[in-house]
């Protein structure tokens, strides 16, 4: 048997579709998808099997204007994905076209795509246009930019997704498996459960707050009747957004716990005690500790 393994980087503006799109490749949620732009944080390595070809895709954040060390660290990371990568699949939300942020990033790949590597375009959520745009879209992407192939899709629906994964599963270097048949995904579990209650908050807080907190798993104690305790830290920047986390007696962290505990326990597949302590830590965005946490390098934010 001839068996096929790489990394595929999917790169794009914020909220393009990308987490979806990978969760929709691996058939698990291992990325976290909001309404909120730049919430995918660190490289999530998903894992998806095509015959015998073994496609690990690199979930990189959002391609956008840094102005924090953060941010900075995020770009930092979405670029290492892509030089590293087998393949890069640029996606572009079919109903917004080709935006300034989408032509930046056609720049940038002219210059960082290295010799050799190949470039797919996958136009998304093309149930949003009419199929005369679609066709002048496609027509103007390629004109910009020389892409080995290029795929309708919608991440959402599934529609067109198993064509590229067919084509990507074909196009990967030949060479040994590089994690076993049943593994999804290469993020500690602990990381997984932090970003699953990070999407919590994402979803239940103000628009604002989300990018100035961050969760992160303190304790993990496997239990002999199958069950796992998860103690989670929120880190939050300032004390009053600590009385927005906790809510009114508390309702909001409860409701956070509540979603967060049962979507990580469809994850593992046994019963999850999830316990969260909100924290004050006004540096918490210029330590480099939250950095290593989230998979990201602390010095790659530097100005």
């Amino acid at each position: 048997m001839t068996t096929r393994a790489g990394f595929v980087a999917l790169i794009g503006e914020p909220n393009a579709g990308k987490s979806t799109l990978l969760n929709r490749m691996v058939g698990a949620k291992v990325s976290i998808v909001t309404h909120k732009v730049q919430t995918t944080r660190a490289r999530i390595r998903g894992i998806a099997m095509d015959g015998d070809a073994q496609i690990v895709f690199v979930d990189t954040p959002g391609l956008f204007r840094p102005r924090r060390r953060l941010d900075r660290a995020m770009i930092a990371a979405a670029w290492g994905g892509a030089a590293d990568a087998d393949i890069v699949v640029l996606l572009i939300e079919a109903h917004r076209g080709l935006t300034e942020g989408a032509q930046t990033i056609i720049d940038a790949l002219k210059e960082r795509a290295t010799p050799g590597q190949v470039v797919a375009l996958a136009i998304n959520k093309i149930d949003k246009v009419k199929s005369e745009t679609l066709l002048a879209l496609t027509q103007d992407l390629n004109a910009a930019f020389p892409f080995a192939r290029t795929f309708m899709i919608s991440a959402e629906r599934g529609y067109g997704t198993d064509a590229l994964r067919s084509w990507l599963g074909e196009t990967l270097p030949e060479g040994p498996w590089l994690y076993p048949e049943d593994q999804i995904a290469d993020l500690p579990l602990r990381m997984i459960a932090a970003e699953m209650t990070r999407e919590k908050c994402t979803l239940r807080l103000h628009q604002e707050l989300p990018y100035e907190l961050t969760v992160e798993t303190e304790k993990w104690e496997d239990r002999e009747d199958g069950s796992v305790r998860i103690d989670q830290v929120i880190y939050v920047a300032r004390d009053g957004h600590k009385g927005i986390v906790l809510g009114h007696k508390g309702e909001t962290v409860k409701a956070i716990g509540q979603q967060a505990r049962a979507e990580i326990a469809t994850f593992l597949d046994r019963k999850v005690h999830l316990f969260l302590t909100v924290r004050v830590r006004e540096n918490w965005l210029n330590e480099s500790e939250r950095y290593s946490e989230m998979g990201l390098d602390f010095r790659d934010g530097d100005a």
